[in-house]
């Protein structure tokens, strides 16, 4: 066989008798391919199972929870066997579906819900059911008792594992957004005029019902009652407001926001002020495990030292060895506290600011005046001297204040340079700190507390940026101080869980697999 005979429809080729054979003209042919049908209803077997894989992350927490116990979940449930009631969702399943949610950075109840219907992880948990976003919405804050005990519980599995250590622990404040916006922050004035409004909505509402109300109608009464009562707590909590204001001006200028009243105004890390809470989180050093974690309304870090300690001792029955915070954190009463609770404290400690000129020159200024410590007293430029007059006993200081004869400062020729604003004589104030106070200043000029505060940001900053980043929670949900708290109790708990499975469980896994 030759090349002609075998491909005999080349083009170009002759045939045997020697005439060149012309090609064929060619007919387009649509190509058959199998068209997509999405008006038929399609049944099919699904193999629950199947939907997730061995190493998925719903089924480690599912794994967990079923570990644990939850008696503070099942003890408000009244339906029981043998009687006659809707039985209620097992509480199991819904505080994994909420784990495994923040873990994907959901949130919403709604949305929850709705993947429940669709995405395979979800699915899965729920075993192709679809849970109600009501349902789940009262779950995530009808429990806070309950909830409190389940990180504990968690954190006891952590320790188990050897993942907590209390050799070092850092403590870290960050501002989350509230559910609020700058817009809603009202003055008294406005505040009784909003609820004066609502009280006659509620009672017009209440005039129009019938003896069996729509869902409508009772969803519009229900709204009217909130509102009425948010209004009433925003009064409640300009009056605290006010009781921290000094002066008449601050007070009257005192606002409070009608969607969050406990919601305060803040500064936020990128830059501008947003009505936020502060919320305090504790974490160990040697695995970044969060082991305690709080909300508070004050915009400074300086009160929330003590606080984030005794969570952590609430926790794990246990004070730590050694804290570590940033300068937000150092003053002298949370000094004097750490070491009268025998805490080891490293943190940053601000210099001494020196002391106003009021007027004088920077040749008299306060750092140019002599300090005599045998005779305890302070000599001027011009040679006139400053006797000890009084002293001032502060919380880990104590100030003394020394002072010139008003004759003799009158009669000097540099009054105009040193004190032209005084009609008495030239003052100087001297601070000494506490022993206390002393030592921490003298600890955090050594190397090795330098060398372990610069340990401190990639332990405590880590958490906080999981949560926000990973978890999504840079503004909470829910409203008001408990509720806010609940919410980032869950995130907490579920950054733990995400630990545990990434330390624990899939290394485990792996090992049974080989």
């Amino acid at each position: 066989m030759n090349e002609r005979t075998f491909y005999p429809d080349l083009p170009g080729l002759a045939d045997p008798s020697g005439v060149a054979r012309q090609p064929k003209a060619s007919v387009p042919v649509p190509a058959r391919v199998k068209a997509v049908e999405r008006s038929q209803a399609v049944w099919r077997a699904v193999h629950v199972e199947d939907l997730i894989e061995a190493d998925h992350p719903a089924g480690a927490i599912w794994s967990l929870t079923g570990q644990l116990d939850l008696k503070g979940f099942y003890a408000p449930i009244e339906a029981v066997e043998g009687t006659a009631g809707r039985t209620p969702w097992d509480p199991g399943l819904l505080v994994s579906l909420w784990i495994y949610a923040y873990s994907r950075g959901i949130s919403s109840a709604r949305e929850i819900g709705r993947r429940c219907a669709y995405e395979p992880a979800f699915q899965w948990l729920c075993g192709l059911e679809v849970i109600n976003h009501h349902t789940l919405s009262d779950f995530r804050v009808a429990h806070g008792p309950a909830l409190e005990e389940l990180f504990v519980e968690v954190l006891g599995v952590l320790g188990a594992g050897g993942l907590i250590s209390l050799e070092r622990v850092m403590h870290e404040g960050t501002k989350i957004k509230a559910c609020a916006s700058a817009d809603t922050f009202r003055r008294e004035e406005r505040l009784r005029a909003y609820l004066e409004a609502a009280q006659q909505q509620v009672q017009t509402l209440a005039q129009e019902a019938g003896e069996e109300p729509t869902r409508q109608e009772a969803a519009r009464k229900r709204a009217a009652n909130e509102r009425q009562q948010r209004l009433e707590q925003a009064l409640q909590e300009l009056e605290g407001i006010r009781r921290t204001k000094s002066q008449a001006k601050e007070k009257a200028q005192a606002r409070v926001s009608t969607s969050d009243p406990q919601a305060r105004v803040m500064k936020q890390a990128g830059g501008g002020f947003a009505p936020s809470y502060n919320a305090q989180i504790t974490t160990e050093a040697s695995h970044k495990i969060i082991v305690a974690a709080g909300l508070s309304q004050n915009s400074s870090d300086y009160g929330e030292l003590m606080g984030g300690i005794q969570r952590l001792q609430q926790n794990l029955k246990a004070k730590p060895k050694q804290m570590v915070t940033d300068a937000g954190f150092t003053s002298r009463p949370n000094i004097l506290a750490t070491s009268a609770a025998g805490i080891d404290w490293v943190g940053s400690m601000a210099e001494q600011q020196p002391q106003q000129r009021n007027g004088a020159n920077v040749e008299f200024a306060a750092e140019a005046f002599q300090y005599d410590a045998a005779e305890d007293r302070y000599c001027c430029p011009a040679g006139q001297i400053l006797p000890w007059a009084s002293h001032h006993e502060g919380i880990g200081v104590v100030q003394h204040h020394y002072r010139a004869e008003a004759l003799v400062c009158g009669a000097c020729s540099f009054k105009g340079q040193c004190c032209p604003r005084s009609s008495q004589g030239r003052s100087i104030s001297r601070s000494v700190d506490t022993p206390q106070v002393q030592q921490f200043r003298e600890k955090m000029q050594t190397a090795q507390a330098q060398e372990i505060y610069r340990q401190r940001a990639p332990v405590a900053e880590f958490p906080n940026a999981w949560i926000k980043d990973k978890l999504g929670l840079r503004q909470f949900r829910l409203r008001g101080l408990v509720k806010a708290g609940l919410e980032l109790l869950w995130a907490c708990l579920t950054y733990n869980i995400q630990q545990w499975i990434r330390l624990c469980w899939r290394p485990g896994l792996l090992a049974s697999q080989n």
